[in-house]
């Protein structure tokens, strides 16, 4: 790769690295993992840079084989449940979102989804793509992005209404 090309590469690194590496650590639940898979998901960015940035958005390319590595080392693992430790999560406070009531709940409750419906619920509302852009980066249909994020928000309904009476379902 030319000079130009590394700093390119270096600057989309610098600039997109935090957001990514959150994404991949909402979907996992593990920051090494979420490390892990981010590392490789650049590595394979670098390797392809000069055509990525020609012919596609740099960062959708590396959310989509965040998304695709994540959901391939669930399938191997066969993981029944991912916890999440809040105080690891990277990033800087919200205080809009520290307010928010009933936030410990939902977190909670987003934890026990499978990672599918994570993935959706990530893509359209943490990084804020359209159903069309989450059907591009998890490789399917708008349709399935719909029914896996109406199955999502059906389980955390269910879910909330357990933590409200106190029970769990």
């Amino acid at each position: 790769m030319r000079a130009a090309d590394d700093d390119d590469f270096i600057a989309f690194v610098e600039a997109s690295s935090r957001r990514l590496l959150r994404s991949a650590y909402l979907m996992t639940g593990d920051l090494a993992d979420a490390e892990d898979i981010l590392q490789n998901a650049l590595e394979k960015a670098y390797r392809r840079w000069p055509s990525i940035r020609r012919t596609s958005v740099p960062e959708a390319y590396v959310r989509k084989v965040i998304v695709t590595t994540v959901i391939d080392e669930r399938r191997r693992r066969r993981v029944a449940s991912t916890r999440l430790d809040e105080e690891q999560l990277p990033g800087r406070p919200d205080p809009a979102l520290e307010s928010l009531p009933g936030r410990a709940a939902l977190l909670s409750s987003v934890r026990e989804l499978p990672v599918a419906q994570r993935a959706v619920l990530v893509l359209r509302y943490f990084d804020d793509l359209t159903e069309a852009e989450t059907a591009r980066v998890l490789g399917c249909t708008v349709g399935t992005v719909k029914s896996q994020h109406a199955r999502a928000i059906a389980r955390l309904r269910e879910l909330a209404a357990g933590h409200a009476d106190g029970s769990r379902t």
